[in-house]
Formats: C-alpha cells, sequence, structure tokens
C-alpha cells in the first residue's frame, strides 16, 4: 500500500565497495582472509531506496557520472520504486564508498565524493505539502539552499557530523543523529526536534533540548550498521510525516533499523511502513 506522502531526498548516490572481514585492521595493519562486495548505497540513495520500498512516494535529486557505476545506481534506485528524473549525469566519476565491515557489524567508511559535489536543485521545484529529506554528504552551500527554498518539512540527517549554519537549525523541522554526532555538534542542543539514535539503547526525540519520547531498540546481532541509519532516517521522518506520534514513529524507526542490521546491503528489501506499525509492540515511552 502506498503511503499518501510526497518524498524528496536530496543527497548522495554512491557506489559502495565493501571488504567484509573477521576484524576491522588497526592503522598500518593489513587483514586478510575478506570477501569483497559491491553494491548501490550513499546516505541520500539508501534512504530515497528505503523511503520508496516502505510506501512513500520518493524521488531522488542527487547526481551519478556517465559511467558503468553511475548507470547501476540509477538502475538500483528505479528497481526500488524511486523516480529518478531529477538525477543528474555529469562530467565526474560516480560517488564511491570504500567500506570495511567486521565479524560483528562494526564498519570503518572512507568516501569519494565524485559526482555528489555537483548535485544542484537550481531546475527541481518544491511543494507546500512535500516533505524534504537531506544529509551532509552534499556541499553545505546546497543545505543552505535547500533551507531557504523548501515551503514544507524540511528534515536534515546530519551525518557526517558537521557545523551547521545558524539559519539551517533554525529552518529545520526535524534534525536526525547518532549519539556521536550529537556529542560533537552542541548547537543541537537548542534545535527545535532532534532525534538521536543510541544503537543498541534505542532512540529519542528532544525538543529544544528536553526529551519528549524515547523508544527501545529490538535486539539484534548485526551483520552490518552500513543501511541502519538510513533506514531509521526515512522510517522516522515518513511517520511523524504522516500523522503518527512520536514515541510509535521512533519505535517504527527502531524496527526498520533492526532489520536494516541484519542484511549486508546499504539498501535492503523492506515491507511496507504499515507491516511495521502493526507488528511493533508498545515498549516506547513519552515524557
Amino acid at each position: 500500500m502506498t503511503i499518501d506522502l510526497d518524498l524528496t531526498v536530496v543527497g548522495s548516490i554512491n557506489a559502495d565497495i565493501t571488504a567484509i572481514t573477521h576484524r576491522l585492521p588497526a592503522a598500518g595493519e593489513t587483514v586478510g582472509g575478506g570477501r569483497l562486495v559491491h553494491s548501490p548505497g550513499g546516505k541520500g540513495a539508501n534512504q530515497a531506496s528505503a523511503a520508496a520500498r516502505l510506501g512513500a512516494r520518493t524521488r531522488m535529486i542527487g547526481a551519478v557520472g556517465s559511467d558503468a557505476a553511475g548507470t547501476a545506481m540509477t538502475h538500483a534506485l528505479l528497481s526500488a520504486g524511486v523516480g529518478t528524473d531529477d538525477v543528474a549525469v555529469v562530467d565526474s566519476e560516480t560517488g564511491t564508498a570504500l567500506i570495511m565491515v567486521d565479524a560483528a557489524g562494526e564498519n570503518q567508511i572512507a568516501v569519494c565524493e565524485g559526482a555528489n559535489a555537483h548535485v544542484s536543485i537550481a531546475e527541481c521545484g518544491f511543494g507546500a505539502q512535500e516533505t524534504v529529506l537531506t544529509q551532509l554528504e552534499v556541499s553545505m552551500d546546497l543545505i543552505t539552499e535547500l533551507s531557504h527554498t523548501v515551503p514544507g518539512r524540511f528534515v536534515i540527517n546530519a551525518a557526517p557530523a558537521l557545523p551547521l549554519p545558524a539559519e539551517v537549525v533554525e529552518r529545520a523541522d526535524l534534525i536526525i543523529v547518532n549519539e556521536s554526532e550529537y556529542d560533537l555538534l552542541p548547537q543541537l542542543r537548542d534545535a527545535r526536534l532532534v532525534a538521536i539514535t543510541y544503537g543498541s539503547r534505542g532512540s529519542g526525540l528532544y525538543e529544544y533540548g528536553r526529551e519528549v519520547a524515547f523508544a527501545e531498540a529490538l535486539p539484534r546481532r548485526p551483520v552490518s550498521t552500513v543501511g541502519a541509519g538510513d533506514a531509521f532516517c526515512a522510517a522516522l521522518t515518513i511517520a511523524l510525516a504522516t500523522g503518527h506520534s512520536r514515541h510509535r514513529s521512533l519505535a517504527v524507526a527502531n524496527a526498520i533499523g533492526a532489520e536494516a542490521v541484519m542484511d549486508p546491503n546499504a539498501q535492503p528489501e523492506f515491507h511496507r511502513l504499515e507491516h511495521y506499525l502493526q507488528s511493533t509492540t508498545s515498549t516506547e515511552t513519552t515524557t
């Protein structure tokens, strides 16, 4: 069932090259016995794919190179049900993420931005009822431009953790971070609404620094945590935008993030959002 929500994701599209090893190497160390996986990725594309699979009408604004990787990444988005008319093909290599994942699902990631440096909204319009979700794997100038341009709900996943202009923080309806990113961005203490993920300890919502909702995590033994945060962002954005309560939205987003950690790919398959709304138990609290 399609959700009555128009969602636009503005962000990065990467080709992920992942080495799966029994442990992560220390500085200067080589760890052998790995397995290599090529898959679609990029925070923007991961979030758009998750949103479309959860049932939102989703389009992607991004950029890929005119190379084989760009063609494959665009095809992956289309296969997930994402509209790609606003994915530009530019004279640059497609963005690439080099990822290492260990047996516990922990990871190290290096990103080469490539075509993501050329993402533009110059020819893209936004409707008053449209929700826009973005991340910080595109330029901060673009994030600032979005804050001035988007008339509807504006959500930022502030990852990787970079200082945000005050005007962007003031404009955002919701900012999503993990606890490490929150510690690195003290300016979020006074933001309108911030969601913080705590891994195996759950997630919370904070309004101007005051906790207003919390949901426990579902116990899982992760295969990979690479796409879990992106799935959480898509789910929380959709749940809140479609009128679900704050604590229910957190609980559903936790459930979808928990499902994502059981898949080695950054863009796993999901059921529709309704499935998680029906199956999630009420372990959350509101303050």
